[in-house]
C-alpha cells in the first residue's frame, strides 16, 4: 500500500492542513458542502485510470464495459432525480456545462439576456470578463430597487426590446425562489430558448422544495456539489429533442475523455439525494438560513438584501459598517467564520460592499438551531466591533467551542 505520508510528505501535509482547516472553521460559503465518504471513495478509485472518450456503446477506446455501466447508472439516476428526459453527466464543471449549452444553441454574436452579476447572476451568464461575454452579445436584467426582487414585467419589456436568442434564468446570490413559469412565458413570447442554471439550488429542486426548472426550461445546467452535496462537477438536463445537439456540444465540442471517477461519484450523489433523509436535510438547510436571516433582520448595522430568505443563502449589505465585502470576509475569517465578498444588487462599481452567507455546510455538520442563531449573532458582533480585539477573541473562542461541539463526520 502506498504510504502517502512518507512518499509525498509535502502533499500529505497540505491535505492534512486543509482537513484541519475544515474541522476548525464555521463554513458559510454558500457554494461549499461536505461530500460523503462514499463519494470521496469513488473519486479515489481505479476509475481514474480509464480513458472514456465518447458515449456508452460508442467509445473511441476499447475496454469500457464497466465504464458504460457506471455512465448508464449515473444518467438514469439523474433523470429520475430531476424528472428529466435527457441528462448529460459528463461536464467537468458548471461553467463547462454552460459553455456546452451556449455552443449548442447559439452562434458567436447571438444575443443573450441574463441576470446581472450585480443583481446576483453568475459571471458565466454573459459578463465581459467571461468567455460568455466575449463570444455573445449579452444583455442583463436586474432587480427592483425597493424590494430587490425580480420584476417580470420589466424583464418582459427588456426581452421584447432585445429579442434574445437565449434567456438565462438562475442566480448565484439570490435568496428567493424563482418562478420559472414566468421566464417560460417571456421566452415563448419573444421566440427565445430558455436555459436555467440551477447550480445553487439543485439540492432544493431534488428534494422538491423549489419549483423544478426542468418542467419549464429547454435546458437546465447545474453543478453537482453545493446544495446537492456531491463531487465537484457539472450536469446538463434537457428535453429529449435536444439530446443530439447537446451530446455533440459536450463531446467532441468541448471535451474529450470523461472523468469517470467523478461520474461514479455523481451517481452516488444522485442516489443519496433520492433518499428521504436528503429532503429532511434540505428542509433544515432552509430553516437554518431563515433562522440566521431573522437575526440579521433585527440588527441595525448589517442589512439583509431582499429582506427575507426562501432558500439556502443570503447577502448582507455592510454599507453601515464602513467595511468592504473583502475586508469583512477577511475579518470574519480571522475569527474562524468563512464567507465570501459579494456585489450588492444596486451597486454601480466593482467594489463589493456585501458578503454572501449560506447554510449547507453547517447543516451537514448538524449545527442545532440555537447554535445557528448564535453564529449569526457572532457575525453581527464582529461587524459592529471590527477593531475590538477583546470581542474578536471572544468570538474566536466561541467559534472553537461550536466546531468542537459539531465536528465534521467523515
Amino acid at each position: 500500500m502506498y504510504n502517502f505520508e512518507k512518499e509525498d510528505a509535502e502533499i500529505w501535509n497540505a491535505i492534512q492542513a486543509e482537513e484541519y482547516r475544515q474541522d476548525n472553521v464555521i463554513e458559510l460559503i454558500a457554494s461549499e458542502n461536505i461530500a460523503s465518504k462514499a463519494i470521496r471513495s469513488a473519486q479515489g478509485s481505479v476509475l481514474t485510470n480509464k480513458y472514456a472518450v465518447g458515449y456508452p456503446g460508442n467509445r473511441v477506446y476499447t475496454g469500457n464495459e464497466a465504464i458504460d455501466q457506471v455512465d448508464e447508472i449515473a444518467i438514469n439516476r439523474a433523470k429520475e432525480l430531476f424528472h428529466a428526459e435527457y441528462a448529460n453527466v459528463y461536464p467537468h464543471s458548471g461553467t463547462q456545462a454552460n459553455q456546452a449549452v451556449y455552443a449548442a444553441f447559439l452562434k458567436p454574436g447571438d444575443k443573450i439576456l441574463a441576470m446581472s452579476e450585480h443583481a446576483g447572476g453568475h459571471f458565466t451568464h454573459g459578463q465581459s470578463h467571461s468567455f460568455s461575454g466575449k463570444l455573445y452579445d449579452a444583455h442583463f436584467y436586474g432587480v427592483n430597487s425597493k424590494d430587490e426582487l425580480l420584476n417580470f414585467d420589466k424583464i418582459r419589456e427588456q426581452a421584447l426590446e432585445v429579442k434574445p436568442r437565449l434567456i438565462i434564468a438562475g442566480a448565484s446570490a439570490y435568496s428567493h425562489q424563482i418562478d420559472w413559469s414566468q421566464f417560460r412565458k417571456i421566452a415563448d413570447e419573444v421566440g427565445a430558448y430558455l436555459m436555467v442554471d440551477m447550480a445553487h439550488i439543485a439540492g432544493l429542486v431534488a428534494a422538491g422544495l423549489h419549483q423544478n426548472p426542468v418542467e419549464y426550461a429547454d435546458v437546465v445546467t447545474s453543478t453537482t456539489h453545493k446544495t446537492l452535496r456531491g463531487p465537484r462537477g457539472g450536469i446538463i438536463l434537457a428535453k429529449e429533442k435536444y439530446a443530439d445537439k447537446l451530446n455533440k456540444s459536450v463531446f467532441p465540442g468541448s471535451q474529450s475523455g470523461t472523468l469517470e471517477h467523478v461520474v461514479a461519484a455523481k451517481a452516488i450523489a444522485f442516489k443519496e439525494a433520492i433518499q428521504p433523509e436528503f429532503k429532511t436535510y434540505m428542509q433544515q438547510v432552509i430553516k437554518n438560513a431563515q433562522i440566521m436571516a431573522n437575526v440579521f433582520v433585527q440588527d441595525d448595522v448589517v442589512r439583509l438584501v431582499g429582506h427575507e430568505v426562501e432558500n439556502h443563502e443570503m447577502t448582507l449589505d455592510l454599507t453601515k459598517t464602513g467595511l468592504t465585502g473583502e475586508q469583512a470576509a477577511n475579518l470574519l475569517y480571522s475569527v474562524g467564520i468563512a464567507t465570501n465578498k459579494e456585489l450588492l444588487p444596486l451597486e454601480s462599481g466593482d467594489v463589493m460592499e456585501g458578503i454572501r452567507i449560506g447554510t449547507p455546510t453547517i447543516t451537514s455538520r448538524n449545527f442545532d438551531e440555537a447554535s445557528v442563531a448564535q453564529v449569526a449573532k457572532l457575525i453581527t458582533e464582529v461587524m459592529k466591533h471590527p477593531n475590538d480585539n477583546v470581542i474578536l477573541d471572544k468570538v474566536s473562542n466561541e467559534v472553537q467551542r461550536l466546531v468542537n461541539k459539531f465536528p465534521v463526520t467523515r
